[in-house]
């Protein structure tokens, strides 16, 4: 890839795949059963519901998202039944978030206060996650449920690399393609706001060359934001445990998000975490962290 995304090309594409899945009688229109060619609404129909002419909407459908107002992209998200993140998305793609500065290489750096509280959460996992899934920081047990990141290289550090392309990870989710499509839907989010971002345009070449399904997944332009559920994990040492998560993301820093799991008190899960613990695990933490 040439070091950025080709955002009118991201923007097609996302309408096209919204505008696809959907059916006339999903919309309340009338639908003509086997003389449609193509799947989903026609652009016609899109720009009914929305309250544009047909030339405006193909204009944006085509890329064109120049001066294109607040007020119409929500006509649009309407018209599409996008969900909050779709809608989010959508606007990011139109007016995505543009730096000050040229795009560095500079690894992101996490408060020296934030790796304090890590290191005192003591028998709950929990790392640091940063842009385009990379991996910034973690605890003791967190090393100790996900392995120890330490002693990966720091462009190793990273969700989708690890997912994609390491097979201890598709052995340490029990649902896997769950957490795949986790995992993309948040590379498609922040390829949305830094379309110029020439470190995820490489990340996403890499993995498209490497792995089929991301591949797959990628093309879907599927986005989706999970603050919050459960996960079930297969660890080489106490076998299976189903864990609760939470993201919070960071007031200062929304690029930033503090990760924990955690078990049900008194379940299996629970005293599986305890042993963990127990047994220990060197902790390691990214020099550019530090």
């Amino acid at each position: 890839m040439d070091g950025q995304l080709d955002q009118r090309t991201e923007l097609s594409e996302f309408l096209r795949s919204r505008r696809a899945r959907l059916k006339p009688e999903d919309v309340g229109l009338p639908s003509y059963g086997r003389h449609r060619r193509v799947p989903g609404l026609r652009r016609e129909e899109l720009a009914q519901l929305a309250g544009m002419s047909v030339a405006y909407y193909t204009r944006l459908e085509q890329g064109n998202g120049r001066n294109v107002s607040t007020e119409v992209l929500d006509s649009i998200a309407r018209a599409l039944r996008l969900s909050d993140a779709e809608h989010a998305h959508l606007m990011h793609l139109v007016k995505p978030t543009r730096r000050k500065k040229k795009p560095t290489a500079r690894p992101q750096q996490v408060r020296a206060s934030l790796l304090q509280l890590l290191d005192s959460i003591e028998t709950v996992p929990a790392y640091v996650t940063g842009r385009r899934t990379d991996i910034l920081a973690w605890n003791r047990m967190a090393a100790a449920l996900f392995g120890d990141w330490g002693e990966l290289r720091p462009q190793e550090r990273n969700w989708a690399r690890l997912v994609f392309l390491n097979p201890e990870y598709r052995e340490r989710y029990v649902d896997w393609d769950q957490k795949a499509s986790d995992v993309v839907s948040f590379l498609r989010m922040d390829a949305g706001r830094y379309p110029d971002d020439p470190q995820l345009s490489t990340l996403v070449g890499e993995l498209s060359m490497k792995s089929e399904e991301f591949r797959r997944l990628w093309a879907t332009h599927d986005v989706k934001e999970k603050g919050h559920g459960v996960k079930r994990m297969r660890h080489p040492l106490v076998g299976d445990l189903t864990l609760s998560f939470e993201t919070f993301h960071l007031p200062d820093d929304p690029d930033q998000a503090l990760v924990t799991y955690h078990a049900e008190p008194g379940s299996p899960a629970a005293e599986a975490l305890r042993l963990l613990g127990s047994w220990g695990a060197d902790e390691r933490q990214p020099d550019a962290a530090l």
